[in-house]
């Protein structure tokens, strides 16, 4: 069986994150990789930064990270009908590094947000923000965990079996992507 890395990033840096909860609970689905969590506290994109000392190591080492993953799982928080300013931040970054690291890789959008919505609009706005860059973003199924502090348990884990079923299915369509690309 061919083994594959799974880069997991979360667009919320707060330690108890329930971005990064289903980042994680999400790569278990994935099953049989080498999981790895990107890092987005990154210096604010600032042009005078990268003609001057240029792109900063760990702008470099995220962008290095997406291109040695076979596929990408990015969960959002929605702050103010969009995704967060670090997410935002991290797309712009690693756009100015060489190449172009996001091209054709499968990525599989997921949200979690306090809201009824879960984080619909996030996605949506993650969508848009990763359009330029021609990932493979998979349609679906769309997981938004809404009231997400309630739904994880004391292990950090998801018991609702709706949740585990749409992340199974998400989480093998992604598999399934990277595996038929990397073949």
């Amino acid at each position: 069986m061919t083994e594959l890395t799974l880069l997991g990033i979360s667009g919320s840096l707060r330690a108890a994150s329930t971005n990064t909860k289903l980042v994680h609970e999400a790569a278990r689905y994935f099953e049989d990789a080498q999981f790895m969590m990107g890092d987005l506290r990154l210096p604010l994109f600032d042009q005078d930064i990268q003609d001057g000392p240029g792109i900063p190591s760990e702008v470099q080492l995220l962008a290095d990270q997406i291109a040695f993953a076979d596929a990408v799982v990015i969960s959002t928080p929605e702050y103010n009908k969009a995704i967060s300013g670090v997410l935002k931040n991290a797309l712009d970054w690693v756009s100015r590094t060489e190449g172009n690291p996001w091209l054709d890789k499968p990525v599989a959008v997921m949200s979690s947000a306090a809201g009824r919505a879960g984080g619909e609009r996030s996605q949506w706005v993650l969508r848009l923000c990763l359009n330029p860059f021609r990932p493979h973003v998979l349609p679906g199924p769309e997981m938004h965990l809404a009231r997400p502090t309630s739904e994880f348990d004391e292990a950090d884990r998801l018991p609702n079996e709706q949740y585990q079923k749409v992340l199974k299915e998400l989480m093998g369509n992604l598999r399934s992507e990277a595996l038929r690309r990397k073949s």
